[in-house]
């Protein structure tokens, strides 16, 4: 099942749809507008036998504005050179322990919405990745348990300003900053539940631009997979309803130009597409 957050209209307010079929929703409007709290409250299964049931008309997805797939998050959690040939595209060896970033909230934005670059960058690259929504509260979970924590997963594309990064680097400073600008989580279209996606690490993860294949492999050739990852950011952090995870990026990050639009896909989860824009200096 693939739930959204969408607008019938760009100042209307939230609701939940699923996607009958490619192209088409079906409103789930009196569930309230919040994916992960559906699932908690009807389970899956009950969930898929309302969606089923619904007989009414139809949306066109293409007529509607999305919004991110959750409707609350705490915290975006980021992981760091998980993938061997990013760590050697950068010039970094792959770290023996995950290594974890953040992202606030308010990074966040749908798919079709603009990234939009702050005038202080001149340098924005792309980075698609998986993205796992957590399901509950969780802390302390060990790695053999990884999937009671999973409510399902979506496209994330962890935005970059990299000029001001690598300027960080060279200061010895944080950089979090350079990935935490408003626009800079694009997220979606959908939230794909568990059912799904039964096997996440055999997953392609491509990202094109205007066209152009820029990045292209598959979540196999992870690092650190789904179950250590969870285990240890659970360990000592609780994980809330509603929060991503970001898996880490794979190799063919570039620059992107004011006007370029990056269609960002993860095999069997969704396509979430993006035009980026500059603002003046």
């Amino acid at each position: 099942m693939f739930l959204g957050r969408i607008r019938r209209t760009p100042s209307g307010p939230v609701e939940l749809v699923a996607r009958r079929a490619p192209g088409e929703l079906v409103s789930l409007a009196d569930l309230g507008s919040d994916p992960v709290a559906a699932l908690d409250s009807y389970g899956l299964d009950r969930l898929a036998e309302l969606v089923a049931g619904r007989d009414g008309p139809t949306l066109d997805e293409g007529a509607v504005v999305f919004e991110p797939p959750v409707a609350t998050c705490t915290k975006i959690c980021c992981l760091a050179l998980n993938y061997q040939e990013h760590a050697d595209e950068s010039g970094l060896e792959v770290p023996p322990e995950p290594v974890l970033f953040f992202k606030p909230p308010s990074a966040l934005v749908g798919h079709g919405h603009p990234v939009i670059a702050p005038a202080r960058t001149r340098h924005l690259e792309h980075e698609v990745e998986l993205a796992v929504v957590i399901g509950k509260v969780t802390r302390d979970l060990p790695a053999e348990r990884w999937r009671e924590a999973v409510a399902g997963y979506t496209v994330i594309n962890d935005m970059t300003a990299r000029d001001l990064q690598l300027a960080n680097i060279a200061r010895n400073v944080p950089w979090d900053q350079s990935k935490g600008f408003d626009t800079f989580a694009p997220a979606g279209p959908y939230l794909a539940t568990v059912d799904e996606v039964p096997d996440p690490q055999a997953l392609e993860l491509t990202l094109e631009v205007d066209g152009e294949v820029r990045q292209r492999a598959n979540t196999r050739q992870m690092v650190f997979g789904l179950p250590r990852l969870i285990a240890d950011l659970s360990d000592g952090m609780t994980l809330m309803p509603g929060d991503i995870v970001a898996t880490g990026t794979i190799a063919g990050i570039a620059p992107l130009k004011d006007g370029d639009t990056m269609r960002a896909t993860v095999e069997g989860i969704g396509t979430l597409v993006n035009t980026v824009k500059f603002r003046s200096a």
